[in-house]
């Protein structure tokens, strides 16, 4: 059977199984961000502290997935993944365990949450560089879209459920639901049949390894002014999630469910960006949406920050969403189908530290500006940010064109 345009990588039965698999994991591991942010919310009643776990939980990220590029490109990329996935669940586990004995402290979850980052810095840039073996080149911006959508749509339902987990039993549940979800995206991985690339030989040290992705994104002006506009909104525009506990209780005075409510509708837009975005079946056109996106998610932000009823919050936070997903997988999309072969996990590391890396920094920096300025005012200078960088990208779009446009080419001719 013919598989829709918006549905077509499906049709690899490699992305069938890890799509299956991811649809219940991530479920799990947006059940565990929403009931970790309000257990730290609760025990502590501090914004400082919501961002300095969020900050603790995305930094390993920014110096590690240099790393985690080289371990992508020189093994593969599946089994490492499996690894990954496996070390996730224990720690899952482990915080599951803390929490339902009631041994839980905050600087367990900053630890647990540490050791989680150093994960990610590896899972990452080989899970993102993955998919073009699952589907190929031709399926490739189909697969990273409804891969977005699976991420967006798990952001619907683990928030909810989550709101209503804790609310009645507490987050420790939560998190043990996380832990065991693990398991659908291991026996995926386990299941799948993948044909070994030839690997381009070790460079003469590791640090030459790293600089060779680095090299790439810097003398390539539409990789590097992609990735510096992404750098920004994930900065200055990203860490107003970590807030959203904040906004849950304190502005529309709310609880536990509230912020799943809120948490849900953001994921709502984010899916149908994540749609929007895997119908289409060619790159035209796609430069021109970032900064698009870019400017309508600080405005959307600046609307969100003063918005005091709650339905009207929920509904800024649908286009909020919406926009932040075209931003992040137009910017995936296009620097992935830039990249060579041999360079693609280590050019996605560089993506990975600037999409999950710059976050951490921007997290802790909205806790300090919302400790001392209100949260209104910082998610108000979170979204004028985006739009200034939004404005400086469009500016240099005709720069951009043909560059992208010969980049592409050179990577479909081979």
């Amino acid at each position: 059977m013919k598989l829709p345009a918006t549905l077509r990588a499906l049709g690899y039965r490699n992305f069938q199984l890890f799509f299956g698999g991811q649809l219940i994991s991530l479920i799990g591991t947006w059940m565990q961000n929403i009931a970790q942010a309000w257990l730290v919310y609760r025990i502590s009643g501090s914004s400082v502290k919501l961002g300095a776990v969020s900050f603790a939980g995305q930094i390993p990220i920014f110096f590690l997935a240099p790393v985690g590029g080289i371990v992508a490109d020189r093994f593969s990329k599946r089994r490492v993944v499996i690894v990954t996935q496996s070390v996730s669940m224990l720690l899952a586990f482990a915080l599951a365990g803390l929490t339902l004995t009631k041994t839980i402290e905050v600087w367990h979850v900053f630890v647990l949450a540490s050791l989680l980052g150093v994960v990610n810095a590896f899972d990452i840039p080989a899970r993102q560089a993955f998919q073009v073996e699952m589907v190929g080149k031709p399926d490739l911006m189909n697969a990273i879209a409804l891969n977005s959508s699976l991420f967006n749509a798990s952001r619907i339902i683990g928030p909810a459920i989550a709101g209503i987990l804790v609310a009645a039993i507490g987050e420790g549940w939560c998190f043990f639901v996380n832990a065991v979800s693990y398991i659908a995206v291991i026996a995926g991985l386990l299941l799948m049949t993948v044909e070994e690339r030839e690997r381009k030989a070790p460079g003469a040290s590791p640090l030459e390894d790293v600089l060779e992705g680095f090299r790439f994104v810097l003398r390539n002006l539409p990789v590097r002014a992609i990735l510096t506009l992404l750098g920004v909104v994930s900065l200055t525009g990203m860490p107003y999630m970590v807030l959203m506990p904040i906004f849950a209780d304190r502005i529309l005075h709310g609880g536990p469910r509230t912020l799943g409510w809120l948490m849900g509708c953001a994921g709502v837009g984010a899916l149908a960006g994540a749609l929007r975005l895997a119908s289409r079946t060619d790159l035209k056109g796609l430069n021109r949406w970032l900064p698009v996106a870019s400017l309508a998610f600080g405005a959307t932000l600046i609307a969100f920050a003063w918005s005091r009823v709650f339905w009207l919050s929920a509904c800024i936070l649908f286009p909020a969403g919406f926009s932040m997903m075209i931003e992040m997988a137009s910017s995936n999309t296009l620097v992935q189908s830039m990249a060579p072969d041999e360079l693609r996990g280590r050019v996605m590391s560089v993506y990975s530290m600037v999409f999950m890396g710059m976050a951490p920094f921007g997290a802790l920096l909205a806790g300090v500006a919302a400790d001392r300025f209100g949260t209104p005012w910082t998610v108000t200078g979170s979204g004028i940010f985006c739009m200034i960088a939004a404005l400086v990208y469009w500016t240099q779009l005709k720069r951009i064109r043909g560059p992208a446009r010969q980049l592409i080419a050179e990577q479909r001719a081979r």
